[in-house]
């Protein structure tokens, strides 16, 4: 196990008990104490728990985690995911994309597909994201058309908030919007930690014809601390072949078909 996934699964670890040791991190993670207490050491350094006599204890922030440590989490899942949302998307078409690893998949799915890959000089597609990761990615690509909301950006996700991006918004109509959250519920709608991230995220919802909420299944029939969206403005919820069937019948009964990949 690398470096980037050790650090990913020691806090996912962490976010589920609350409080790790170093003998029993190193067990489950294959690694010796030294590595570990490294590794514990430098996450606290950045803030995302606090160190113990021998071990570590969860922080609020452990739940809103850094893009670059969410990445390795289903990271099978979301590829399908990623694949299946880009399949939607006709050439030519306005696609926004909020902030995070799925979307991040999702916009680097796009861009590979032939028929816009091919364009040469020519626009075939135009992505408005609030995502300093996307844009800067996927800049370089001349048949794709970055169009990147003004704001003030948060270090954890890349991603640009507050009334700078929203004036953006408000001039432009989307096609379809893929909406990463950080928790979506069957009677609720779909959620984000943090609630600059929600408010763009949801102005982005209000300018689409069509919302596609992209969300791998350990994030279903979950709240988080700040509301997206009702469930009634989700079009879709694309999610992964490890949803539960009952769930999956809850969405659909609330008015959200499922497609699971």
């Amino acid at each position: 196990m690398d470096r980037h996934a050790r650090l990913s699964a020691l806090l996912d670890l962490l976010g589920e008990r609350g409080k790790v040791t170093v003998d029993e991190i190193a067990e489950e993670l294959h690694a010796s104490a030294a590595t570990v207490r490294r590794d514990l050491d430098h996450l606290a350094e950045q803030q995302l728990l606090t160190r113990t006599r021998g071990g570590a204890v969860a922080q609020n922030i452990s739940y809103d985690l850094p893009l670059r440590y969410k990445a390795a989490r289903n990271a099978r899942e979301k590829g399908r995911i990623a694949r299946a949302a880009a399949a939607m998307v006709s050439p030519g078409a306005v696609v926004g994309v909020n902030g995070g690893t799925t979307t991040t998949e999702i916009a680097r799915s796009l861009v590979s597909r032939a028929d816009i890959g091919d364009a040469g000089e020519r626009t075939s597609l135009t992505i408005v994201t609030n995502a300093l990761n996307i844009a800067n990615e996927l800049v370089v690509r001349p048949q794709v058309k970055i169009v990147v909301t003004g704001g003030v950006a948060r270090p954890q996700s890349f991603e640009l908030t507050g009334p700078l991006g929203t004036h953006l918004l408000e001039e432009i109509t989307l096609d379809i919007v893929f909406l990463g959250v950080d928790a979506v519920d069957p009677s609720r709608g779909a959620f984000a930690h943090n609630e600059a991230e929600a408010s763009i995220n949801r102005l982005m919802t209000e300018r689409a014809n069509r919302v596609v909420v992209v969300a791998d299944s350990s994030k279903l029939d979950r709240s988080a601390f700040a509301h997206i969206c009702p469930v009634e403005s989700i079009d879709m919820l694309l999610t992964d072949s490890n949803a539960p069937a009952e769930l999956i019948q809850r969405f659909g009964a609330a008015g959200v078909p499922v497609k699971a990949v």
